[in-house]
């Protein structure tokens, strides 16, 4: 565990990953500590990078994309040049929520939501026309099991 972190921390973060329009006054009674203390305490984790943002979390079908595809990625080139060209192009979409560099067999992993098969045909058409890959494949979520933003503390 994070070292500069204590229980009443954990109890802290774990309330705000469930709901982080939470009050300081809620918080503090659900961790029985006194307001203040506990206001102090988000303060200090916020300024430590510990808490790094509060978000909205909203419900992709209610939104217009309901599809999640994982966008699985070879790169036959692994230049500097390459690899800052493909971190600018996948920044502009905003249809890719998640982009990771992989160890083993594949380069990239991308998590991509939209609206259907025919928007992700569209972003398959951007993402190539803005950078070369030696393969590109997709598989499509046909139903989430668990899908959390809250870490294990």
């Amino acid at each position: 565990m994070y070292p500069n972190i204590d229980d009443i921390d954990r109890a802290i973060l774990r309330l705000l990953q469930q709901n982080a329009s939470l009050s300081a006054d809620e918080i503090s009674e659900r961790v029985n500590l006194s307001r203040n203390a506990c206001w102090r305490r988000i303060k200090q984790m916020e300024a430590s990078g510990i808490i790094a943002g509060k978000v909205a979390l909203l419900d992709a079908d209610k939104v217009g994309c309901p599809l999640t595809a994982i966008v699985l990625i070879r790169s036959s080139a692994h230049d500097p040049i390459w690899v800052k060209d493909f971190q600018i192009a996948l920044n502009s979409f905003p249809e890719v929520v998640g982009a990771y560099r992989m160890t083993g067999e594949l380069d990239y992993v991308l998590r991509v939501r939209i609206a259907d098969v025919s928007a992700y045909d569209a972003f398959y058409k951007r993402l190539t026309a803005r950078i070369s890959v030696s393969d590109i494949s997709a598989s499509f979520v046909m139903e989430d099991i668990k899908d959390t933003t809250a870490l294990p503390l």
